[in-house]
């Protein structure tokens, strides 16, 4: 592998690494530590202290350093993302049939990790306290994973991912005070319900689906890490992001162990 990389680094100015999780950190290191861009495929790594490496060769080389937490460039979350204001409760579905790849890590890295990121971008606060409960079920790690975590503002998200279901689902409901929206990441399609109060009258509930502009996240995101190459500067989701997103993941996973 090392002489594969040897001879790619000297002819290119960015890469996508799109390997196993655990390869992550080596394949990419030799890259950013040439001021290389990159962009890695979620999750970043298998934990904090391997996303942690790349971030400071990242750091000293000034490589640009994006992770491909996809759902970001979702044009129904950038269509919520100004909409969202003080929420209060989230509750997240991310449900799909048992896959034939990502069986090297467990569901919280595999599926769960994609809203842990949205999340943490719309809740400008601290997680505070996290539950968990895991279950393994075809795998020796857990296939199916609820987590509760409570932030420093109030808010409250209740996240749960499955890779054993029968549906496939990928919906995040956000609650906030007069308001309640919702998104379908797969259909791309966001509604959005206030209580609009009258003059003297009883309040009444307005809304309904708002127009989003489909496009294909992943264009999106490639077509942003370009750009930021090009331009020098950070992409939507930096590697700080996704190191936000691997320490939140794995604060979920010990939970979930301690849970037994």
């Amino acid at each position: 592998m090392h002489e594969r990389l040897a001879d790619v680094i000297g002819r290119v100015d960015a890469v996508t690494i799109a390997v196993p999780t655990e390869s992550h950190l080596q394949v990419a290191l030799p890259f950013l530590q040439r001021g290389i861009g990159v962009l890695v495929e979620k999750p970043l790594a298998r934990n904090a202290s391997e996303a942690q490496q790349m971030m400071e060769a990242a750091a000293a080389s000034g490589a640009v350093f994006g992770v491909g937490h996809t759902e970001r460039y979702n044009p129904a979350v950038a269509a919520v993302r100004p909409l969202v204001e003080h929420p209060k409760f989230i509750e997240v579905h991310r449900l799909g049939t048992f896959p034939d790849r990502s069986l090297d890590i467990d569901v919280v890295f595999d599926l769960m990790i994609h809203d842990l990121d949205v999340v943490l971008s719309i809740v400008p606060s601290e997680v505070v306290a996290v539950e968990a409960v895991g279950v393994a079920v075809l795998t020796p790690r857990p296939d199916i994973a609820n987590a509760r975590l409570r932030f420093a503002s109030g808010c409250i998200a209740n996240i749960t991912a499955s890779r054993i279901s029968k549906d496939r689902v990928r919906k995040i409901r956000i609650f906030q005070r007069d308001a309640y929206l919702s998104v379908d990441y797969a259909a791309q399609e966001v509604e959005r319900w206030r209580l609009v109060k009258g003059n003297g009258a009883l309040p009444a509930i307005d809304g309904g689906k708002l127009e989003v502009a489909q496009e294909e996240p992943l264009k999106r995101e490639l077509a942003d890490f370009i750009a930021a190459v090009r331009e020098k500067r950070a992409p939507g989701v930096t590697g700080a992001d996704g190191l936000r997103a691997i320490q939140l993941a794995q604060r979920i996973t010990d939970e979930m162990g301690r849970q037994g």
